[in-house]
């Protein structure tokens, strides 16, 4: 039974994550550039294209779908030939991996960088993640994927952050964000706000009712990273110098049909 429910789920696990057909886009920042602005304990935001990022945006409400560690020359100088592996992510298939920046070629990131954080407390956070290289998604847990055939499953609002702990299976092979937040949380850098309960007599907003049920790694999301007040957000293009007055803009064409 064990092997049938293994091979049910690599086939779900691979059907999840088969890209989503849709038009050509460029990045928001060139290879390039992205690659010279990223610094070590960096937390890389990617708008993922794959059916289970679809179920992902939707569920958390965000752009972002999936979220990578980088590491820098943690790992050593790649095999000749190769790319160096300078992200560590955890993969619905592949579980938790060392990438190349390329992994994420032509898509839409975002650079969320820790603030302060001092050199001993970046060697544990970056520690962790390599250590956690090799760990495996349970594929015989169906109900951790079930929950993301739907692209948006009908449950309240309310609810759809805790849908994404939902399952027998360890969260944290499922979904990326939660291994990052597990390795900051061991030198208790901070991702969201404490909660702080209402005054008596007063209502709890519900922006207060979902921060309490964020305690625990496994409800972190990529969003958490983006919206932060302790993680600051770089813009590769403003890092390397940006100036408008420089910008090269195409000249008009005059329109086929004449003056409107």
């Amino acid at each position: 039974m064990k092997w049938l429910l293994r091979l049910l789920g690599e086939r779900l696990a691979k059907y999840l994550s088969t890209p989503l057909p849709a038009h050509a886009r460029a990045a928001t920042s060139p290879p390039e550039k992205l690659a010279g602005a990223l610094l070590p304990g960096d937390v890389l935001l990617v708008e993922g294209h794959t059916r289970v990022s679809g179920a992902i945006k939707y569920l958390t409400q965000s752009t972002w779908s999936h979220s990578a560690l980088y590491v820098g020359d943690a790992l050593g100088p790649p095999p000749e030939g190769e790319e160096p592996k300078v992200l560590i992510e955890a993969d619905l298939r592949a579980g938790v991996r060392a990438v190349p920046l390329s992994q994420f070629a032509g898509l839409h990131t975002r650079i969320c960088r820790p603030v302060g954080l001092t050199p001993e407390d970046l060697r544990t956070v970056i520690t962790f993640a390599v250590k956690s290289i090799g760990e495996a998604y349970d594929l015989k847990n169906l109900v951790d994927l079930v929950r993301y055939l739907l692209p948006q499953p009908p449950v309240p609002r309310r609810y759809r952050r805790r849908m994404i702990a939902l399952g027998s299976g360890d969260p944290t092979r499922a979904i990326c964000s939660t291994l990052i937040a597990e390795a900051f949380g061991r030198v208790r850098y901070p991702i969201l706000p404490e909660y702080t309960p209402p005054a008596p007599g007063s209502a709890e907003g519900p922006a207060q009712a979902e921060l309490l049920h964020i305690r625990h790694h496994s409800l972190y999301v990529p969003r958490d990273f983006d919206i932060s007040p302790y993680f600051a957000i770089v813009k590769p293009n403003i890092e390397h110098g940006f100036d408008y007055r420089r910008l090269r803009w195409a000249e008009e064409k005059p329109s086929p049909l004449g003056p409107s």
